[in-house]
């Protein structure tokens, strides 16, 4: 059975498509459309960018594989944050929307934190939601302390996610992170899941995701991939810049992890013993 989980009012398969890079290559174009259509008609219907990639040019790429299927995606963005203040985080937004060719986001994320005050941005993503240029806000990059704050601001309840860096290698945020967005009922985006496909160097760590793969008849991505999507509210967004790493990644939809495989990845891959500082890529 596929994994799916909730977010932001949509049910979707727990896997989506991440864009960072992508649009840097003239020569890779075509392959990089492909790769984002295929990840469509394989259900991975959440589509991560933001204006910084490529300045702007990932924005434009999703936007062209997006032609005629805008309805297939759920398409989520990002401001910088020193474009994060109340006017600017809406002028922002526009040019995200002219660039993708869309009316609407389904979900605007700040990207981290800057000197804009946090109050200002969640008043003009309010803002946007009124005016139905995005259907929903969100953060990305923000850890313990500043969610806090968030949510107690007016209207941060409404934040629909924190996209954060999680993958095997880096689990600081299990032990204090996650369990405040669980209390609030903020699902999770696992960016670089893959840690850039460092997991997959060899090392001791892969051959323990070479054995469980072995175990399940998957490749160690998607073992890694099941991972992080293990429990409910996580969606993982691997960048794949191919047709074939997108339908590998797609696969692990279908892959669950047995105790046993769990607790070998647990020893290949200890959490640390104490909260850590939010590590970034």
């Amino acid at each position: 059975m596929t994994r799916t989980t909730a977010f932001a009012g949509h049910r979707v398969p727990a896997i989506g498509l991440g864009t960072w890079n992508v649009g840097d290559s003239a020569a890779a174009h075509d392959e990089e459309i492909a790769a984002l259509r295929a990840g469509l008609d394989a259900s991975l219907s959440v589509i991560d960018t933001a204006e910084m990639y490529g300045s702007g040019r990932s924005e434009e790429l999703v936007g062209e594989a997006l032609r005629g299927r805008r309805d297939d995606a759920v398409l989520v963005s990002k401001v910088l944050p020193s474009n994060a203040s109340r006017r600017g985080t809406v002028q922002a937004c526009e040019a995200s929307l002219r660039r993708l060719g869309t009316d609407h986001l389904d979900v605007y994320l700040l990207h981290w934190r800057g000197h804009h005050p946090l109050a200002d941005t969640v008043a003009a993503m309010e803002e946007l939601v009124r005016d139905g240029k995005i259907r929903a806000w969100g953060v990305s990059n923000l850890d313990t302390e500043d969610m806090a704050e968030l949510l107690r601001l007016d209207g941060g309840p409404a934040c629909a996610t924190d996209q954060v860096l999680y993958n095997l290698s880096r689990r600081g945020p299990e032990l204090d992170l996650f369990p405040m967005l669980h209390r609030h009922h903020v699902p999770v985006m696992a960016y670089s899941p893959i840690e850039q496909a460092r997991l997959l160097e060899p090392g001791a760590g892969l051959h323990a995701l070479e054995d469980v793969a072995e175990r399940h008849g998957a490749t160690p991505a998607q073992v890694a991939l099941a991972w992080t999507i293990r429990d409910p509210g996580v969606i993982a967004i691997p960048k794949s810049s191919s047709v074939a790493h997108t339908l590998d990644n797609a696969g692990a939809l279908e892959l669950r992890l047995s105790e046993r495989d769990l607790d070998d990845l647990d020893s290949a891959f200890p959490a640390p013993s104490e909260p850590v500082p939010l590590e970034l890529l």
